[in-house]
């Protein structure tokens, strides 16, 4: 059931959402302002310039698949094979540039992988007529099987510097050498991970905001049938929405497989569901036509710092998967009762 049709016209949605997103997004806003206070309280190490360059790192890869997560969402759908492209993706950058390509364009070529998986997984939603979840669930069993297939399980390593500059490099980083001739670290500089999320980020924001196809991913996804009867061509819009998931998980794939300077094709488990969690925390519903770039960035860097001060705990990687399993149970909890007529 679409949003407009629960609150009985789009005329009252307008009014009503953009204050109970805003509210939303103040709310997670404020969870995360408090994970901040208590994870500095209980580990000195926490506001340490190397555990924030960390975080950075680690939320680049979830803010990422976030942003695409968010588009598919807002259309009334979503996308459970974003960590399986990721991989693919990853695996197939890597074997490019062990075919003999330079690191631009076999990246660009990981890009064009995840694009393909997501162009596939719209027009099985679209013309198949196969609900996103069991369509995106095939996704993400047969790009993970390619995976596996096209490198036997076994991981792509000696892949070169050049492949590790964009997972691993920083701007404005400043060097010093020491006088025994060992380099000193002086400022260690902002990430390009970190970079490239926040101007993929500010376009997403612009391209939803402003621009006519936001406008229409909207529409889809608040109400499809008073969409269609508009003008809007809700298959299209469907379709660009789940490729642009399908390329910022590829994107994504370079960023972690770059940072690993190996490509391993069990990479990305379950990175669906953070994605899926830094959008919904962030305010988007899933029941569609709701949700902004600015709330996902908040919810992945939730996620983010929630396991950063977890590890920082000495908590272990199970307790952890039940911590994030509670979370996303909770976000979507909340998501329903915000959608309760």
């Amino acid at each position: 059931m679409s949003n407009a049709t629960k609150t009985g016209g789009g005329f009252a949605l307008s009014a009503i959402a953009p204050a109970n997103a805003s509210l939303h997004r103040l709310s997670a806003l404020l969870t995360l302002f408090l994970l901040v206070l208590g994870f500095a309280a209980t580990s000195p190490a926490f506001f340490t310039v190397n555990n924030g360059l960390t975080i950075l790192l680690q939320t680049s890869v979830v803010g990422l698949l976030g942003i695409g997560m968010t588009m598919v969402i807002v259309t009334g759908g979503i996308d459970l094979s974003v960590g399986s492209v990721l991989a693919l993706s990853g695996v197939v950058s890597a074997m490019a540039v062990k075919a003999g390509l330079p690191v631009l364009p076999a990246m660009s070529m990981g890009i064009l992988a995840g694009a393909i998986c997501g162009a596939f997984n719209g027009l099985v939603i679209t013309k198949l007529r196969i609900p996103p979840f069991v369509a995106t669930l095939g996704m993400m069993l047969i790009a993970r099987g390619i995976a596996l297939q096209l490198t036997g399980a076994i991981p792509i390593s000696g892949l070169g510097d050049a492949f590790g500059a964009l997972g691993n490099g920083a701007l404005f980083r400043m060097v010093e050498l020491r006088p025994n001739g060992f380099p000193n670290v002086v400022f260690p500089g902002v990430p390009y991970p970190a970079i490239l999320l926040l101007v993929v980020a500010l376009a997403a924001a612009y391209l939803l905001k402003k621009r006519q196809i936001g406008r229409h991913i909207f529409a889809t996804g608040s109400n499809e049938e008073a969409a269609r009867l508009s003008g809007v061509r809700v298959d299209r819009t469907k379709l660009y929405a789940y490729v642009m998931s399908g390329a910022l998980a590829g994107l994504a794939g370079n960023v972690l497989m770059s940072r690993l300077v190996t490509a391993q094709p069990s990479e990305g488990v379950m990175y669906e569901l953070d994605a899926i969690a830094a959008a919904v925390i962030g305010g988007a519903s899933l029941s569609g036509g709701v949700g902004t770039i600015s709330g996902t960035m908040i919810g992945a860097f939730i996620i983010g710092i929630l396991r950063n001060g977890l590890n920082m705990a000495g908590v272990s990687a199970f307790i952890q998967q039940i911590v994030i399993g509670f979370v996303v149970i909770g976000a979507v909890w909340i998501d329903q009762i915000r959608n309760r007529p």
